[in-house]
C-alpha cells in the first residue's frame, strides 16, 4: 500500500479512464501526434521547439485542440475543449482549469509509445514534458520532468525478464515503474519530492497500468530492509556545488550520491537479481576512472560499466548552467559567479572531467565477481536489455569453464556477424580481419586467420577442438600447439558476444 498522500492543486487520478478513453478515441497517441504533425514538426518537440507543431495545429480539429492543451500548454476555446474531452469532469478532477472564456492545462502530458505498440502517457509539471530538463528553467526546486533522453536511455538498457519485484528508485515522473509494471508483479516506486509519486501515481493511471507501491524518502530509506528482483534508478546524478534543482543535483557532494546507491544495492537484490543505474562520475587526478567506478561494486555483485561520454570541466558546468536558465541572466556577474562556484567545486576535488554512463550489477553470488568498465561512445542498438543480460550469462559460462571444457563445448556465431577484410587495394592477403557486430553493442574486433576460419565454421556441429585440429591439418600447424595458444582468443570471442555456447 502506498504511503504517500495526494498532492493538493494537482489533478486527481480517480476518473483517469474516463480520460484516457477521450485521448485514444481522438488519436492522441505517439502515432497520432507523428500523423498529425509529420516527422520535422514531431523531432523539433524533442528539441524543446514548439513553433512547428503550433504552425500544424491550426486547424480545429479534436486532435489540434489535444495537442495544444496538453502539449503545447496553450488555452483553447471552452466550447473546443468540451468537444475533445469530458469537460466538466476534467475541470472537477484539476486537469484542466478555467481561462477568461476558455480553458488551459494544469499539467504537461505526453503521449508515449511503449515497447509492444502500448499507448501510454506521461504527466509531468508543465513545461516539462516536451525537451526535457531544457524546458525546466525558472519551475522551482520541486519541478517535476517528463521524458528525456535519460529516461529512454535507462528504460532501453534494462533487463525485461519477467521478475516478482521490482524498485524505481527516484521515480520522476514514473516512466520506469510504467515499464516495469509490463514485466513485475509488484512494482514499488519512491522519491524524495512528493510530487513525482503524485504525477507517478497520475502516469500509471493515465496509461492503464496497475497501481504502484509508492513510497517518500531519500535513496533506500523508504523500502526498509525490503529485496528487489530488479532496481532501476535515473537519480539526481549531477555533480553540483549546492542542490538548487531536486531533479537532478542530488544533495551530495561530487558523485557521492552515484557512489551510495551502487553500494547499498547489493544487500537489495535478491540472488540473480539486477540494478541497472545512469550515472556521472568523477574523473580525478591520479586515479584512473575504472578503478575509482570497480572499487564502487558491492560484495558477490558482477558489474558492467559503460562510460558513454567524457566532459572536462568547463563543458560540463555550461551544460548545467544552461540547464536551469542561466546562460539567460539578466546579470553577467551573477552567471560568472555560479560559473566560478561550479569550477571551485571540481578545483577543490580535483576533477579533471566527468564521465557519463551505465552501471548494471548483478547479484551473483560468486567469489571471483565479473567486473567490466569500459570506454564505448560508438553507437548502439536500443533497446539493449536482452544484450546486458546475454553479457552477463556469457560471464557466468565462462567463470565455470576452464580451457579444456571450452574447447570440448560447441559454439554457434552470433547472427548478424559479419566478416571484413582490411588492407591495401590490390594486395594478395589483407593486412587484418575484422569481426563487426550489426547489432547489440555493434562491437568489432581484429581476429588473425585462425580466429576468422574458426568463427566462420562455428554452427555448433563440431566442437572447439575439433575445428582447431581441422584447421591446424589445413595450415601444416602442430594441432597441440593450435590447442594451447587459441583458448584465450575463443574466451575474447565469447566475452565480447561474437559466439555463443551451444546449451546442451
Amino acid at each position: 500500500m502506498s504511503t504517500t498522500s495526494l498532492v493538493p492543486g494537482l489533478p486527481s487520478p480517480d476518473r483517469s479512464p474516463r480520460l484516457r478513453e477521450a485521448f485514444l478515441a481522438a488519436a492522441f497517441t505517439a502515432d497520432g501526434l507523428l500523423d498529425l504533425l509529420g516527422a520535422p514538426a514531431y523531432a523539433a518537440l524533442a528539441r524543446s521547439e514548439t513553433v512547428p507543431a503550433l504552425r500544424a495545429t491550426r486547424g480545429d480539429g479534436v486532435l489540434d485542440t489535444l495537442v495544444r492543451l496538453f502539449l503545447l500548454q496553450r488555452p483553447v476555446a471552452y466550447e473546443r475543449a468540451r468537444a475533445a474531452l469530458p469537460l466538466e469532469e476534467c475541470l472537477a478532477d484539476g486537469w484542466l482549469v478555467r481561462d477568461g472564456d476558455g480553458v488551459r492545462a494544469r499539467v504537461d502530458v505526453r503521449p508515449y509509445g511503449g515497447p509492444e505498440g502500448q499507448d501510454w502517457f506521461i504527466v509531468s509539471d508543465l513545461g516539462c514534458a516536451v525537451g526535457g530538463a531544457g524546458g525546466a528553467s525558472g519551475q522551482g526546486e520541486g519541478v517535476v520532468l517528463g521524458v528525456g533522453g535519460a529516461s529512454t536511455t535507462l528504460a532501453g538498457i534494462t533487463v525485461r525478464t519477467p521478475v516478482s519485484s521490482a524498485l524505481d528508485l527516484g521515480t520522476g515522473s514514473g516512466i520506469q515503474a510504467l515499464h516495469a509494471a509490463q514485466h513485475a508483479t509488484r512494482v514499488t516506486a519512491t522519491d524524495l519530492n512528493p510530487r513525482a509519486l503524485h504525477f507517478t501515481r497520475l502516469t500509471l493511471a493515465l496509461s492503464g497500468a496497475p497501481e504502484a507501491d509508492l513510497r517518500e524518502g531519500s535513496l533506500f530509506e523508504p523500502v526498509g530492509e525490503d529485496t528487489y528482483d530488479l532496481i532501476v534508478s535515473n537519480p539526481p546524478f549531477v555533480i553540483s556545488p549546492g542542490a538548487r534543482l531536486t531533479y537532478r543535483d542530488g544533495g551530495m557532494g561530487g558523485d557521492d550520491l552515484c557512489r551510495s546507491l551502487v553500494q547499498q544495492a547489493g544487500d537489495r537484490l535478491n540472488d540473480g537479481g539486477y540494478a541497472q543505474f545512469l550515472a556521472n562520475w568523477q574523473h580525478v587526478e591520479g586515479e584512473e576512472w575504472q578503478e575509482r567506478l570497480r572499487s564502487w561494486v558491492p560484495r558477490g555483485c558482477d558489474a558492467w560499466i559503460v562510460q558513454r561520454e567524457v566532459q572536462d570541466v568547463t563543458q560540463y558546468a555550461e551544460l548545467w548552467l544552461r540547464d536551469s536558465g542561466d546562460h539567460r541572466s539578466d546579470d553577467p556577474a551573477e552567471y560568472a559567479a555560479r560559473y566560478d562556484a561550479w569550477l571551485d567545486e571540481f578545483e577543490a576535488r580535483k576533477t579533471r572531467a566527468v564521465g557519463f554512463g551505465w552501471i548494471t550489477l548483478r547479484k551473483s553470488g560468486s567469489d571471483s565477481p565479473s567486473i567490466l568498465a569500459e570506454e564505448w561512445p560508438h553507437p548502439v542498438e536500443q533497446p539493449l536489455g536482452e544484450s546486458v543480460r546475454a553479457h552477463f550469462a556469457r560471464q557466468d559460462y565462462l567463470r565455470t569453464h576452464d580451457d579444456a571444457a571450452l574447447l570440448a563445448d560447441r559454439f554457434t556465431l552470433t547472427a548478424e556477424v559479419v566478416q571484413e577484410q582490411v588492407g591495401l587495394p590490390g594486395a594478395e592477403d589483407p593486412e587484418h580481419v575484422v569481426l563487426r557486430q550489426n547489432r547489440g553493442m555493434r562491437r568489432a574486433t581484429k581476429v588473425d586467420t585462425v580466429g576468422a576460419g574458426f568463427a566462420g565454421v562455428c554452427d555448433g556441429t563440431l566442437n572447439a577442438g575439433r575445428i582447431l585440429d581441422a584447421i591446424a591439418q589445413l595450415m601444416g600447424e602442430d594441432p597441440v600447439l593450435l590447442r594451447d595458444r587459441t583458448p584465450q582468443a575463443l574466451r575474447l570471442l565469447v566475452e565480447e558476444g561474437f559466439l555463443e555456447p551451444v546449451r546442451s
